[in-house]
């Protein structure tokens, strides 16, 4: 039976040796921040906004036939 072995080892792309710069939370935080705040999609424009000419033209025709 094989065991599995789990290790951290340190990451290539790191290259400070794991230290942080003091202010990458900082940077991170407006990065989101701004991407957040200037993001050109706004999707309550695409949402619809009630019932469409389909729909009015069943409830139409259910209405005639209840009389």
């Amino acid at each position: 039976m094989a065991i599995i072995d789990s290790a951290a080892f340190p990451s290539p792309a790191n290259g400070r040796g794991g230290r942080i710069h003091p202010l990458a939370g900082i940077r991170a935080f407006f990065s989101a921040f701004f991407a957040r705040a200037f993001d050109p999609y706004r999707p309550e424009l695409h949402y619809m906004r009630g019932p469409g000419p389909a729909c009015r033209a069943k409830q139409a025709a259910a209405r005639q036939i209840a009389g």
